[in-house]
Parts: C-alpha cells; structure tokens; sequence
C-alpha cells in the first residue's frame, strides 16, 4: 500500500545525481524534488520532516531526502534571509529556477522500476556540462553569499575536466564579495565548504578563485595577503608567498589525503604578513609570529581541534624540520618534546608530512627527495626505546626520572647524528 502511494508521487530526481550521472559519476546521494504535494501529505505518507525553514523531509525507509518543489524570496541579509513558498501551485521549473548553477539545475523524473533516461533541463544545463561551462542560473544568485564559496568548491572539483567559472558569473560573485553579504556567514559555514574543498584533487582552484573575486579579502585576510609578499631567491625561487602556499598544499594532497595536513599547509606561513617589510625578502621570526593568526582563523571559523593541533605545529617549527641535521641532539629532544611526539606519534608523522608538502611546494624542488624526515624518524625511534623502567631500576625517583630520560635521549640522538653524517 505505501508503496503503491509513494509511487502516485509527482517526483523528480534533481541536482547533483543529474549532474554527475551525465558526467558518468557514481551516484552516492538521491535527492528528490516532489511536485504537487503538501506537507499534511507527506507526513501521512510516513515522512519525516527535517527542516525548520523548508519542507525538507526523509524517506520512512531509505533515509533519501525529499522536498517539496518551492521557491524563494529575498527577504533581509545573508544566506538565511529567505521567504519559502512550498504550495502545491509550484512548477518543478520554478523550483530548478532558485538552483546556483545550470549544471545543479536540472531534473529527471523517477517512474517504479528505474530513473528515466529524459532530462528535464529549462536552463540549458547540458550544454553548459558539455562546454565546461559554471554558470548562475538566474540574477537570484547574488541573494545568497554562500554560492561564492559553492562555485568556487565545484570549480575545484571539476578543475580536471577543464570547467570554468562564465565571466557573468564571476562579476556576480565580484560583486557578492565586495558587497558586504559575506559578513552574514557564519565561521561554521565557511569551514564547510573550506573542508569540503580540501578533500577535492585541486584544493588549491578553491582559493584562487576566492582571491580572485575578492572573497578570501574577505573571509582569510591574512592568507590573501600573502599574495605580493616576496621570500628569498635561493629557497623561493616562485618569489610569491601565496603562490608558495598554494603549491604546498598541492604537494600535501600529492602525500596525503587528510585534511588536517593540507589545512596545515595553508597555516605555515601565515606569520610573514606581519614581518617588518624592510626586512623582506627575509621574514625571520615570522614562525612564532604566524601562531596567532592560526588560532584566530581557527577560532573564527571554528576549525576542529586536531586540524588546530597540527597547523599550529607546523606554523612554529616547520623551520627546525628543514634545518634537522643542523639541529644539537638537546635541540632535537626539546623539538620532539614540544610536539609531543612521545604520546601522539600520528601527529608526529602529520607533521613531517606537511614539512615535506612545505620543502617540495617550490620550484623545482617537486621530486626531490626530502631526507630530514627519515633523520628525524630514527632519531625518534631511537629516542622512544629510552623508558622510565631502567631508571627506575637504578633507584632514581621523582622528578630525576624525566632529566635522566632526556639526557639519555640526547645521547642516542648523538648517534644517529654521527651516523648521518658518514652516510
């Protein structure tokens, strides 16, 4: 019976699953649009209703998410700002009208047996995919801010097949960014998308276009500014800190999957926007200086602890990494203690991650080998065999333990320092 009445629902599959079973994507989400059906109707059916503001609802078994076909209206600030209009009268055209880009606009309709082959496409969607073209679908995309950051997320997303953003909408999302309405999102908001771009294969196209339509001036002034910010010839030949940046974290996706690390990348030299610049190209100290504008990216968009852990480790010591075989055993010791290495070895090999995303995003240092990692992971494991046990078994107690431990460790750190430097 439910069955029977499910099926007498005018539903279309709509959005994302259209755009990507065209580009020949596996379809891991089903949204569906339904036309011609209020809300008393759907709860009857057995759905559950999940959104406040919209008639969003989710399948009484798949869990697959249902809304009723509605439009919006403007109405004040942000990306919240919206009058909802969810009544039977609306058109599945209208409903595609409010999409961001052609390409989320379009539909298929759903019969019992399997997904209709004909596209439903009133704003030329197909073509726009065919041409790799990202393109708003109506003027209505200047009234939420948060498409600024979606089609620069897509424009990451589908940098490998060529896509690019149509010069009308890139104005659009120009004049979103210098209009103020950014300000309305909130931290939360902007973290979504950031992170979300960060596990894309080209994280960095989501923050050139950002600065490219003022939007990262915006939301990450400090990164922006890095940007015309020179470093020195012979460890920078690229001459730009923010070009620098981006091609770091195009290595730290090359070495790792994980956003922390990439999200540490972008963080590690956050501080030479605030050395002095008669002192440029050199930015001595701008290590320590970079710790306070991590927290305060971090805090503003409320970035999770262990991605904080890891930039602000990277922001402050990546220097000692790089210079790791000139390093006296204390040094390295105090190093391994400040990073904690003892207790969260994961963070550790993070770390020398991002150290190696950071040595290889320069010109020409790509495919070079980076042997201050494997330096610096015998030291620790030969470090790490040194344990209170032996002294404790040699009578010393309390607070003697931990300076017999250190001075141990730095004793064998000696050698594996001696040994380096034979080999």
């Amino acid at each position: 019976m439910f069955n029977n009445k499910l099926e007498a629902l005018n539903r279309y599959l709509v959005g994302g699953a259209v755009r990507d079973k065209l580009l020949g994507h596996k379809i891991y989400d089903h949204d569906y649009v339904v036309v011609g059906t209020t809300i008393e109707q759907m709860l009857a059916l057995g759905f559950t209703q999940v959104g406040k503001d919209f008639p969003v609802f989710l399948h009484p078994t798949t869990k697959e998410e249902y809304a009723l076909a509605r439009t919006e209206r403007k109405q004040g600030h942000g990306y919240t700002g919206f009058i909802c209009d969810a009544s039977i009268a609306v058109t599945l055209e209208e409903d595609l009208r409010r999409r961001d880009l052609t390409i989320n606009a379009m539909a298929m309709p759903f019969n019992d047996n399997a997904e209709s082959a004909t596209i439903i496409d009133p704003y030329n969607g197909q073509v726009d995919l065919k041409n790799r073209v990202l393109r708003h679908v109506s003027l209505a995309f200047i009234e939420d801010p948060l498409r600024v950051l979606r089609v620069a997320r897509f424009t990451a997303r589908y940098h490998h097949y060529g896509f690019t953003i149509a010069e009308e909408t890139l104005q659009l999302m120009t004049e979103i960014s210098h209009g103020g309405e950014l300000a309305s999102l909130s931290g939360e908001r902007i973290w979504q998308e950031m992170q979300r771009s960060l596990t894309e294969s080209h994280p960095e196209i989501f923050f050139q276009v950002l600065r490219e339509c003022g939007a990262l001036a915006k939301i990450w002034p400090e990164l922006n500014s890095l940007w015309g910010i020179p470093d020195p010839d012979e460890w920078h030949p690229e001459i730009c800190s923010g070009l620098h940046t981006m091609m770091v974290l195009q290595q730290a996706v090359k070495l790792s999957t994980k956003t922390s690390i990439r999200f540490a990348a972008l963080c590690h030299d956050l501080g030479k926007s605030l050395t002095l610049k008669e002192n440029w190209p050199r930015h001595q100290g701008h290590e320590k200086c970079g710790l306070a504008l991590v927290e305060k990216i971090c805090e503003q968009l409320k970035v999770p602890k262990d991605h904080k852990i890891l930039a602000r480790k990277v922001c402050e010591f990546h220097s000692h990494c790089h210079k790791a075989f000139d390093l006296k055993a204390s040094t390295i010791v105090k190093l391994f203690n400040s990073l904690d290495v003892w207790r969260k070895p994961e963070e550790f090999s993070d770390f020398l991650t991002a150290c190696t995303a950071n040595f290889r995003g320069r010109l020409h240092n790509e495919e070079k080998p980076y042997p201050q990692v494997d330096y610096f992971k015998s030291a620790f494991q030969a470090a790490l065999a040194i344990t209170a046990k032996e002294f404790i078994e040699q009578g010393i107690k309390g607070v003697d333990i931990k300076a017999a431990i250190n001075k141990k460790r730095i004793e064998v750190i000696e050698v594996i320092k001696k040994s380096a430097k034979i080999s």
